[in-house]
């Protein structure tokens, strides 16, 4: 019978201390660039924020028994006017942990029309990270990106315009926004990032992918009407010209914005997708 007790003790404390993050500043000293949003930062009905103008980056970390030393940045979407915190962001982080990885849920500051702003808080966000690795448990060799929608557009753009020490180890990508061609791109996340009638093909990441470019997941479903699936396929199409490793799995149904909501018809077999890749990739045993 103890056995029984001592399993069911450790199923209870990493359910408990998975579920519990610290939150850490990106700028603890303040960010040199201002997004200009003066409007209180606040959530509304769906864990979705409004506002953010604070960069911020809550860790859940995986119970030490189960840990297997690689981490995740995730980038919630929401279209750069809005982010989708709790079903891409905390929900993915809790689920995340009880495989034993590292959760780290950004809350980047919305572009408003200043275009480097949330890229330069992933890249402050993936340094943290790093240089935290030690401290946290984490192998600094395995840390990964992951992001949806216009989230999944900010992933896609630190793994093609990151520095040395922020490349990610390899990206998730859920349904993202990759290109800024008018007839591919999601016209409201094209606007709040550059603003309005703004061109700016250095954040068509399709056109930014190097023989440097991490490996990449991509999932999505074929019926999204918010994002075009081109978006994802000329990804995976320039990944695989530059010989990147590359795996994408597209959905015959479920639209747009599923993340990790439970009502999601292929809710199970995307995570069993997920977390094979990772294991094909020698991210986890």
């Amino acid at each position: 019978m103890k056995w029984i007790f001592s399993i069911i003790a450790l199923f209870f404390n990493t359910m408990i201390f998975s579920q519990n993050p610290f939150t850490i500043p990106v700028w603890p000293n303040g960010a040199k660039e201002n997004n200009g949003i003066i409007l209180p930062e606040k959530i509304i009905e769906g864990g979705r924020l409004l506002n953010s103008h604070t960069a911020e980056m809550y860790v859940y970390l995986p119970d030490k028994k189960i840990n297997t030393g690689t981490a995740i940045l995730i980038c919630p979407g929401g279209g750069y006017a809005r982010q989708a915190m709790q079903h891409e962001g905390h929900d993915f982080a809790k689920l995340l942990t009880r495989k034993g990885i590292a959760g780290i849920v950004l809350k980047y500051r919305l572009p408003n029309g200043h275009a480097d702003i949330p890229l330069s808080d992933t890249k402050e966000a993936m340094n943290i990270i790093r240089q935290n690795a030690s401290e946290w448990d984490i192998k600094a060799n395995q840390i990964g990106i992951s992001g949806f929608s216009a989230g999944g557009h900010l992933a896609a753009t630190l793994g093609t315009h990151f520095d040395k020490q922020n490349r990610p180890d390899f990206m998730i990508l859920f349904y993202p926004v990759i290109t800024m061609d008018n007839n591919l791109t999601h016209k409201g996340s094209k606007e709040n990032l550059l603003g309005k009638g703004i061109e700016n093909d250095n954040f068509s990441n399709e056109k930014q992918i190097s023989p440097t470019t991490p490996p990449t997941l991509l999932l999505l479903s074929d019926d999204d009407k918010s994002v075009h699936p081109a978006n994802s396929t000329l990804f995976y199409n320039e990944l695989k010209q530059k010989g990147i490793n590359a795996s994408m799995y597209i959905f015959p149904s479920g639209g747009h914005g599923w993340g990790c909501n439970t009502n999601f018809a292929y809710y199970k077999i995307w995570q069993d997708l997920l977390f094979d890749w990772l294991r094909h990739q020698k991210f986890i045993r």
